[in-house]
Parts: structure tokens; C-alpha cells; sequence
């Protein structure tokens, strides 16, 4: 609490005063009544000295907050503050609390509590984040009122309250249909890894002639006297690092949406999805430079890992650097994995760094490219012109949309898996897509 502290006047004292001030309209009809007004009003700022004198010090309240570790878009969840004081009666107290900034874009929430003197009071408020990403706050103002109810005393106490708010975790909780899962879990078992690219150690044979002497176990040869090889099961597990490209592409409005909002959607469905299957996950996230980036992992360890990355992420204006991102990636990231960038295209001549860097992730890795098609430049291409001005804006979209597709072609040509989709459905498809690469053991 801090060492100072303010005397307020309530709204008694005010009322008071203004019904104090009424007899001096009196004395203009009745001059004794003028005497009668500054007597009354002598006794009256009296009263409100002594209230403040008797006022009880904001620095005996104490408050303990239980929290959720994180909070989630579209979910309110429930904060509990535990309120204690050591005096001899009750106390009405008026609250602002500075919320962080994800729970309230940076508002206070005020409210009015009655603290026992014998027992503590609980109090449980739900709060629905206002958006996604990290923020700080938790100073409380807090004004105790007086014996009288003439005078509030406040002060102020600190207690730091760090808030995470994740993208949406609605969709990826019931993201699927028991039939879907049965798919997924079948994936799986289908699921086979190239020879020679993370094989692992079953257990011990006799080596047949004609088999590859390189699986032959020299060790176990001489200690059984016969040689012995190693057999190797199919690795099942495999590496799925999304990679985001926030910067000025992705950070234009669809229906009043950031398109990069439904691509941490679309990523955080597709986290949740690799995790089911036991595949490694991580993320890296660029644009001028790299902003964020999670080595692939395994587990909900991992998840939350990728959770955490994904809820401190903003789009910049800026052009994005792809020659050093993807060099980053590679320096750090030499196991194959199904890389999938989520980004956008122009034409071929502003797109011509992204595509080339997509190119050399090729044979090693298995890229993915998620474009998000803008909505209302489609409509705008195959709607009928009704005057000069929409021919025009028609043949603009029909252009745009060719120079795209152009790009997206010469994508796949370089070996490039390209799923171009709305904003909306985005999750949904890529977790298909995933998935069929799952089936077709193609990772």
C-alpha cells in the first residue's frame, strides 16, 4: 500500500451540504435563517473532519487473487479475490482495479464491497478476455468509507497480475467427431518414414546373407559368437513446424478480422492435431526479422509451449525478410519436418523471394504453403458490372487473382504443397490436409 493517502468527500456529505445550502435561499424571505446556514455549515465540515479522523487506514485491507494460469478468446473464466481486514467492524469499500490490458484493453473495473470484521469475504468475477496476447496489471485504487459515511479515505495497492489470453481454444476443443478422430488415430498407424531418416532400434537377429551389412551389431556379434543385426521398426512420430509470416500480408481486414487472427486459428488447430498424434510441433514466426521460434517438441509440454508463442504474436508493416527467416530455420531445424507457412502472394514479381526460399526446402523437408484468398476480391471478380467505374474494378480483381494464380502454379511446379483458402476455413483445412499427409505416409 502506499504511504499516501487522500480524503474524498461522499455522496452523503454532498447531499447534506446541498440540503445546508437550501436555507440559505431561506434567508432571503427570512434573514435568521443566513445565521442558521453557517452554523449548520460549521457543524457539518465538523463532522466530515472527524469521520476522516476515524476513517480506517486503506493499507489494513488486503486482497489474495487466484487466477487461471491463461485465459482463451471467446471464454470467460472466473477470478477469485479473497478480501480481509483486521478492524473491529465492518467496511464498505470502493474498488477500481487497473485490468491488463488483454482482459479489458487497459480499462479499470470498479465495484462496491462490504468486508466483514470477523471473516474474510470471497468475491468471483468471470472475465471474458477483450483480445488475444500479454499483458500486465493489477494495481487496485481502493477508497474505505467512513463511520459516518461522510468521507471516503483511499490509497492504492499493488498487486502485479501477468495475463496470457490465447487465440481461441473453443474450435481445437471440439475440433472433432469421434468418426474423425477414428481417421486420425488410423493415420497414424499407417504412417511410415522414408529408409535411412529416423529408424528405431527394435531389437537384435541373425544376420541373413543378402541383408545390408551396415544394420550388422559388431558388439553383439562377438559377444553370441554369430553375427548379429539390428531390426528397426518405422518411426511413427514425426516433426510439423508451423511457421507464420506476419508481417504487412497478413495484416489486412477480412469483415473487420485481422487475416492474421485466422491464421493462428488455423495454426493452433493444427498444433492441437499433431499432438493428438504424437507428432513433434514447433513454431517459428517472422517478418522484417524472426520474432519467435519454438524447436519441435513433443506433448502438451510442447503445446503449451507453442500456445504461449502463438498469444505474444502481432503483425508488423513492414515487408518481411524470407532469405534470413528460412536460413534461421534451417540452421536450427536439420530434421525433416512438414514445414507449413502460413502467408500470402501479390504477383510473382513481389512473391519471387518467397517462392525461391520455398524451393530449397525441397527434398529434405516437406513444405506447405497456406495462402489466405481475400473473400471480396472474389466476389468483386465475377460480379456484374453495373456502371464504368465496376468494369474497371472487375477487370482489376480479374488481374490480381491471374498474377496470384500464376504464383501459386509456379509454387507447385518447385515441389510446393499450396492450399489456398478463405480466412474462415482455414482451420478446417488445414487439419484435412494434414491429415491426408498423414494417410499417404508422405511425411
Amino acid at each position: 500500500m502506499g504511504k499516501g493517502f487522500a480524503l474524498v468527500p461522499a455522496r452523503r456529505w454532498y447531499l447534506g451540504a446541498g440540503l445546508i445550502g437550501l436555507a440559505g435561499l431561506a434567508g432571503l424571505l427570512w434573514p435568521p435563517a443566513l445565521a442558521l446556514m453557517l452554523g449548520l455549515d460549521i457543524v457539518w465540515l465538523l463532522a466530515l473532519v472527524v469521520d476522516g479522523f476515524r476513517v480506517r487506514d486503506p493499507s489494513t485491507v488486503e486482497v489474495a487473487r487466484e487466477a487461471p494460469p491463461a485465459f482463451s478468446l471467446g471464454r470467460a473464466l472466473p477470478v477469485w479475490y479473497r478480501w480481509s481486514q483486521g478492524g473491529p467492524r465492518a467496511l464498505r469499500l470502493l474498488v477500481r482495479e487497473q485490468l491488463p490490458a488483454p482482459l479489458a484493453r487497459g480499462a479499470s473495473l470498479v465495484r462496491a464491497l462490504d468486508v466483514p470484521a470477523n471473516r474474510p469475504l470471497v468475491e468471483r468475477l468471470d472475465l471474458a478476455p477483450a483480445r488475444r496476447g500479454k499483458g500486465t496489471g493489477g494495481q487496485f485504487t481502493i477508497r474505505v468509507l467512513g463511520p459516518f459515511g461522510l468521507v471516503w479515505r483511499q490509497g492504492k495497492l499493488e498487486r502485479r497480475w501477468n495475463v496470457t489470453v490465447y487465440p481461441s481454444l473453443l474450435g481445437a476443443a471440439l475440433r472433432a467427431l469421434p468418426s474423425q478422430a477414428q481417421r486420425r488415430r488410423e493415420a497414424g498407424l499407417r504412417n511410415l518414414r522414408r529408409l535411412g531418416e529416423g529408424r528405431v532400434f527394435e531389437s537384435l537377429k541373425e544376420w541373413v546373407p543378402g541383408e545390408d551389412t551396415r544394420t550388422i551389431d559388431w558388439k553383439a556379434t562377438a559377444r553370441r559368437g554369430k553375427v548379429m543385426a539390428r531390426q528397426y521398426e518405422d518411426e511413427r512420430r514425426q516433426q510439423v513446424l508451423i511457421v507464420i509470416d506476419a508481417g504487412r500480408m497478413l495484416t489486412a481486414e477480412v469483415d473487420g478480422v485481422p487475416r492474421l487472427e485466422a491464421v493462428l486459428n488455423a495454426a493452433l488447430h493444427l498444433a492441437h492435431s499433431a499432438v493428438d498424434h504424437d507428432d513433434n510441433i514447433g513454431v517459428m514466426v517472422f517478418a522484417d526479422e524472426v520474432m519467435q521460434f519454438v524447436a519441435p517438441a513433443r506433448g502438451r509440454r510442447a503445446l503449451r509451449s507453442v500456445l504461449d508463442a502463438l498469444a505474444a504474436v502481432e503483425g508488423r508493416l513492414v515487408e518481411p525478410d524470407y532469405p534470413a527467416a528460412f536460413g534461421y530455420l534451417a540452421a536450427r531445424n536439420r530434421k525433416r519436418a512438414l514445414t507449413v507457412l502460413f502467408t500470402d502472394l501479390i504477383d510473382r514479381t513481389a512473391s519471387e523471394a518467397l517462392v525461391s526460399q520455398l524451393g530449397t526446402l525441397r527434398p529434405r523437408h516437406l513444405p506447405l504453403a497456406v495462402t489466405l484468398r481475400d473473400p471480396s476480391l472474389d466476389r468483386l471478380a465475377v460480379v456484374r458490372p453495373g456502371s464504368i467505374d465496376q468494369a474497371y474494378e472487375r477487370a482489376a480483381a480479374e488481374q490480381l487473382l491471374l498474377a496470384r494464380e500464376e504464383v501459386l502454379t509456379d509454387m507447385r511446379s518447385r515441389g510446393v504443397l499450396v492450399l489456398d483458402v478463405s480466412p474462415k476455413g482455414a482451420s478446417e483445412a488445414v487439419v484435412a490436409q494434414y491429415n491426408h499427409l498423414k494417410r499417404r505416409g508422405l511425411l
